[in-house]
C-alpha cells in the first residue's frame, strides 16, 4: 500500500466527521430559525410579559402609565428582532443540545456517556433557573431602585412661599434600551448559574479539584466582584445580589467536586488502584481545611 493510500484512509474519517458536524449545525440553525419565526409572530405578548416587572414597580409608585417610547423610527422592528432572537435561542436550545449529544455520543465510552449526559440535561435547567431568578427577583428590585430617582414638579409660583417651580424628573424609557437591560439581566444570571455545572464537569474530567478550588477562594471572590461590576448596571443592590448568588454557587461547586472525587476514590478503591495512605492523607487535609474555615 502506498503512502498516498494511507493518507486517503486517514482523511476519510475526518471528512465523515466534518460532514456529520455540518449536518448537525444545519439542523441546529433550522431549529433556531423556526424558533425565531414563532417568537416573531407573537413578539407583542412576549414584550408585555418582559415589561411586567417595570409596570409593577411603576404601579407601586402610583404611576399607571408604564408605556415605553420609540426614539428611532426603526426601533420597534429591532425590538421585535431582539425578542425573536432570544426566544429562538431558548426554544431551539433543547434540540440544539440534542444535536450536540448526537455528534459527541458515538465517540464516547458507555461510562463517559453516563457522565456527560446528566451535565447536558442540567445545563439548560440551570440556565432557566438563573434566568427566572433574574426576572422575578433581581429586575423588580433593580427597577424599583432606578425609579426612585424620579421627582414630582411644580409650576412657577406654586411653592408654599411663592418660590420658583421645581422641574419634574419622570421616566420615559426607550423600548429598545429597556429590552436590552432586561435581556442583559436574564443572560448574565443564566450564564452565572452554569458555574456548578462547569466546575463539576471539570472535576469529573480531573481538571480541577476541591482542594484547588478552596485554595483559590480569595482570588475567586475578587473575580466574582469584577464580574458583578461588569455584567450588571451600576447599582449596588444588583451587584451585591449577583455576588452573593455566584459566590454561593462557587461554594456549592466545591462540595459537588468533592462528591465527585469521593465517588472516583471509592471506585478506584474497589478496583484495587487506590492507596490507603493517600486516602488517609486526603481525609486529614479535608478536615484541616474545614477547621480553618
Amino acid at each position: 500500500m502506498s503512502a498516498s493510500d494511507d493518507i486517503d484512509d486517514s482523511a476519510a474519517p475526518l471528512i465523515e466527521h466534518l460532514a456529520e458536524l455540518r449536518t448537525r449545525l444545519i439542523h441546529s440553525v433550522i431549529a433556531f430559525i423556526i424558533g425565531m419565526v414563532i417568537c416573531f409572530t407573537v413578539w407583542n405578548p412576549i414584550f408585555n410579559f418582559l415589561t411586567a416587572p417595570l409596570c409593577s414597580a411603576m404601579a407601586e409608585r402610583g404611576q399607571d402609565d408604564c408605556g415605553l417610547i420609540l426614539i428611532k423610527l426603526q426601533e420597534g422592528f429591532f425590538v421585535a428582532i431582539s425578542i425573536s432572537f432570544l426566544g429562538g435561542l431558548m426554544l431551539g436550545f433543547p434540540y440544539i443540545s440534542y444535536q450536540l449529544w448526537r455528534f459527541v455520543a458515538p465517540g464516547l465510552y458507555k461510562n463517559e456517556k453516563g457522565a456527560f449526559l446528566p451535565f447536558l440535561i442540567s445545563s439548560p435547567l440551570m440556565f432557566f433557573l438563573g434566568a427566572s431568578f433574574a426576572f422575578y427577583v433581581v429586575t423588580p428590585l433593580a427597577f424599583d431602585f432606578f425609579l426612585g430617582f424620579q421627582q414630582a414638579g411644580t409650576l412657577v409660583g406654586e411653592g408654599p412661599n411663592g418660590e420658583n417651580g421645581i422641574a419634574a424628573i419622570a421616566f420615559q424609557g426607550s423600548a429598545q434600551e429597556y429590552l436590552s437591560l432586561t435581556i442583559k439581566f436574564i443572560v448574565a444570571f443564566g450564564l452565572c448559574f452554569q458555574l456548578p455545572v462547569l466546575l463539576t464537569l471539570m472535576g469529573k474530567a480531573g481538571l480541577v479539584s476541591a482542594e484547588g478550588l478552596r485554595s483559590v477562594r480569595k482570588y475567586a471572590v475578587v473575580a466574582i466582584l469584577v464580574l458583578a461590576a461588569l455584567v450588571t448596571p451600576p447599582d449596588v443592590i444588583t451587584q451585591v445580589i449577583l455576588f452573593v448568588v455566584v459566590y454561593g454557587l462557587y461554594e456549592i461547586s466545591i462540595q459537588l467536586v468533592k462528591r465527585v472525587e469521593r465517588k472516583r476514590e471509592k471506585r478506584l478503591r474497589e478496583e484495587g488502584f487506590y492507596d490507603e495512605d493517600e486516602d488517609l492523607m486526603a481525609e486529614f487535609e479535608d478536615d484541616r481545611e474545614d477547621a480553618d474555615k
